[in-house]
C-alpha cells in the first residue's frame, strides 16, 4: 500500500527550495534540478509540483507578494497614528534586514524574467497594482483632504522610492545598506507629513 503524501509539506519544501535558490544564486541558476538539490528531493518531484521554470517563478513571485503583505497587514494593524503606519509598511517593504536582501534578488530576478513573458509581467503588475493601492488608502489616512489622484501620485513615488533601492540594493548593497533605506523612508513621511 502506497504511503500517503503530504502534499502541503511537498509544496513548503519546494517553496523553501525556489526561494533559496532565486535568493543565493539569481534568475539563471533555478533549473528543476537546483531545486531539487536544494530539497533534498527527486527532480520529478519537482517537476510535478511545478512542472516549469514558469510555474517555479510563479510560484516564488506570489510567495513574494504573500510574505510582503503579511508584513504590511502586521504594521497596518497596530492602529499608530497614519504616517507611523506609512513608514512601517514601506521600512517592512525597504531592505533592512538579510532576509529582505534575499527578497530583494527574488524580485529583481523576477522582474527581469517578466520583461520577456506576458505571463509574469501580468502577475508583476497585479502584485504592484496591489502595493500601490495599499500605499494610496495609506496616504489618504495621512493626507484625508487631497484627491484620489494625489494621494495615488504620491503612492506611486513612495513605490519608486523603495523598490527602486531595493533593486539598486540587490546588486550594490555596500552603497544602499539599510540605513540609506531608512533616511530616504523617513524623509519621505517627513515630507508628506509636512
Amino acid at each position: 500500500m502506497p504511503r500517503p503524501r503530504d502534499v502541503d509539506a511537498q509544496r513548503a519544501l519546494l517553496s523553501g527550495a525556489v526561494w533559496q535558490v532565486l535568493a543565493a544564486d539569481g534568475l539563471p541558476a533555478l533549473t528543476v534540478r537546483a531545486v531539487a538539490e536544494r530539497a533534498g528531493c527527486t527532480t520529478g518531484l519537482v517537476m510535478h509540483a511545478f512542472p516549469t521554470k514558469r510555474a517555479l517563478l510563479l510560484h516564488a513571485r506570489d510567495l513574494l507578494h504573500e510574505r510582503t503583505a503579511e508584513r504590511a497587514d502586521a504594521a497596518e494593524s497596530t492602529g499608530g497614528p497614519p504616517a507611523a503606519v506609512l513608514r512601517d509598511v514601506l521600512c517592512h517593504a525597504a531592505t533592512l534586514t538579510p532576509e529582505a536582501a534575499d527578497e530583494a534578488r527574488v524580485w529583481v530576478g523576477f522582474l527581469a524574467a517578466a520583461l520577456a513573458d506576458p505571463e509574469l509581467a501580468a502577475r508583476h503588475r497585479a502584485h504592484n497594482r496591489s502595493f500601490v493601492a495599499r500605499l494610496t488608502r495609506l496616504v489618504g489616512a495621512c493626507r484625508p483632504r487631497w484627491s484620489h489622484a494625489r494621494r495615488e501620485r504620491t503612492a506611486k513615488r513612495l513605490v519608486a522610492l523603495v523598490e527602486g533601492l531595493n533593486a539598486l540594493t540587490a546588486a550594490d548593497p555596500d552603497t544602499y545598506p539599510p540605513a540609506a533605506h531608512r533616511e530616504a523612508v523617513n524623509a519621505a513621511v517627513r515630507e508628506l507629513e509636512g
